[in-house]
């Protein structure tokens, strides 16, 4: 099973977070894509985190825009480490977004990137993997010293 969950708010999401995906398939890291809309279809997205640690997850990428709750939405549903993206969509630029992420209450801890973050949340993924899994700390490694080169 993967062990990264890439879920989107919504289909119009998917080409934000294509960066997120190439990144993840770059470092070898395996992951599963779902879309669930935090106000749709509420209780999808709690059935998917409370399942999600079950299926082998172990770590869990929500990218949203404008309210942006699905990251909290799912951090309330699991202990599961979730990392918000906020998608830029709407008047403010992603700004709503990323304060909707970025705000959460005590007690329900999101990771909250820049807006457009996706490659920074593939590589937060792939830091938080690469504790217990040498293979993804030496891709990671790797891909920091080609970053050192130019």
């Amino acid at each position: 099973m993967p062990p990264v969950a890439v879920v989107l708010g919504s289909q119009s999401d998917a080409s934000a977070m294509e960066e997120c995906l190439r990144t993840l398939e770059r470092l070898g890291i395996q992951y599963e894509t779902a879309v669930i809309s935090a106000h749709r279809s509420p209780e999808k997205a709690r059935q998917f985190a409370l399942a999600a640690r079950e299926r082998g997850i172990e770590v869990i990428i929500a990218a949203a825009g404008m309210a942006a709750a699905l990251p909290g939405v799912l951090a309330s549903w699991t202990a599961l480490p979730v990392i918000g993206v906020p998608i830029a969509t709407g008047g403010m630029s992603g700004l709503e977004s990323l304060l909707a992420i970025a705000q959460m209450p005590p007690g329900v801890p999101v990771a909250c990137m820049a807006v457009g973050g996706a490659r920074n949340a593939a590589l937060f993924a792939a830091h938080i993997l690469a504790l217990r899994d040498e293979d993804i700390r030496q891709a990671l490694e790797s891909y920091r010293r080609e970053l050192s080169q130019g």
